[in-house]
């Protein structure tokens, strides 16, 4: 099928009603706001291993040769700061001297400090109004779902992620020792009635040794990358573009290119941009912060609507204050694809699912060090985590 549009003097016009593209990005581990990230649930890890009660809000700050650890942390476990660092730079693949920031000559600033007690008195359920563990912060979080993908996900995020997860496979198998550790993707998905029909642009900047040609690496992510992921599937047309190192070169990268920075990858780490966003990061956080625990559950939510064949699409929102138990509100959109009334899929989730921070907690297994190995290549639509399940929801 081709893709229904007309490009006349730089601009694009659609051609037939109903048809609309969608587009969305991935990043790798070698981002350095994915570099942050990692080391942040690194720290989170290392703290949950020794204390599965321990309260961590860890912000990471990177840039050329240096790393700064922030945050508030409360925990009896004992962190070394320096090793947890160097490993996941290491581990990332950022091990070449003299290019800006390897794992070895970094330098690492330490600024943790103690949890702020305000804030402890109302997540501790001892000490809170309600006696009941409290949410540790206010905020909104949003959960999305839809029958695109076998995973409930929308197509274009989980073609963006499966691309660099491909690359990244093949750097560090050995198969691919020109590539270094930061790329982007890009894929934008043609939709025809709010169905994908094709795949019209594909977008991959990666990051390489200086002696690699730009058709070398033009090459090889087609051959190595691209098509593997894509090739044999239908939405990839005639006319579908693929722009790799649009540049011409991308060596410098990662901190040292750009600076990285705890949680600013939340659409990445998400939807793709198809569902709405709260604001609130991952990233560093126990799961007493509703900004990801609520979130992963709003996603459990959401999927599960859609796996129990209540909608085709659904978004939830839930909304927490500080110290409360309980959320604020609830909120189900399901864009017309329901079964049933929107107001009587609210009722289900409240019959089937304990949305208070406490019982997000026990339903999930959140206490557990199981962040960093989620960080990258987004939280959803992976396989192995709980607020994956797929559970009978009772209607």
């Amino acid at each position: 099928m081709s893709t229904p549009f007309l490009v006349s003097k730089g601009r694009v016009f659609m051609l037939e009603k109903g048809y609309h593209v969608f587009t969305s990005e991935s990043v790798s581990e070698g981002h350095p706001d994915k570099v942050c990230d990692q080391i942040a649930d690194a720290v989170l890890d290392a703290c949950l291993r020794e204390d599965k009660h321990s309260h961590v809000a860890c912000e990471v700050f990177a840039t050329t040769n240096t790393v700064v650890v922030g945050g508030e942390i409360t925990s009896k476990a004992s962190l070394d700061v320096d090793r947890i660092v160097r490993s996941v730079v290491s581990d990332i693949g950022y091990n070449e001297p003299h290019c800006g920031f390897d794992a070895e000559s970094l330098t690492i600033i330490n600024l943790i400090k103690k949890q702020s007690s305000d804030i402890a008195m109302g997540v501790n359920s001892d000490t809170s109004k309600s006696h009941r563990q409290g949410a540790g912060d206010q905020g909104m979080m949003f959960g999305f779902a839809c029958d695109e993908t076998p995973e409930l996900m929308p197509v274009p995020i989980m073609y963006a992620h499966a691309l660099l997860r491909k690359a990244t496979e093949l750097r560090k198998n050995g198969k691919a020792p020109f590539l270094r550790p930061d790329s982007k993707s890009q894929v934008s998905v043609v939709y025809k009635d709010g169905k994908p029909v094709n795949i019209d642009t594909v977008v991959i900047s990666h990051q390489t040794k200086p002696e690699v040609t730009e058709k070398q690496i033009h090459d090889f992510i087609m051959e190595e990358v691209i098509r593997p992921v894509l090739g044999q599937d239908d939405l990839i047309t005639k006319d579908t573009k693929f722009f790799i190192n649009p540049t011409g070169r991308f060596v410098i990268g990662g901190p040292a290119g750009d600076t990285g920075v705890t949680g600013r990858k939340i659409i990445v780490d998400t939807y793709g941009g198809m569902g709405r966003h709260g604001g609130g990061a991952f990233s560093g956080k126990d799961p007493s912060k509703v900004d990801r625990s609520a979130a992963y559950m709003a996603r459990f939510v959401a999927k599960n609507l859609v796996a129990n064949n209540l909608c085709k699409k659904c978004e939830v929102q839930f909304s927490y204050a500080i110290g409360m138990p309980d959320p604020i509100s609830i909120y189900v959109d399901s864009f017309g694809t329901g079964i049933v009334e929107d107001s009587k899929l609210e009722e289900i989730i409240r019959r089937n699912f304990d949305l208070s921070p406490s019982g997000i907690i026990e339903t999930l297994d959140l206490l557990r060090p199981i962040y960093q190995a989620n960080d990258n290549y987004g939280h959803f639509g992976r396989a192995g985590v709980p607020w994956e399940n797929i559970i009978q929801l009772e209607k």
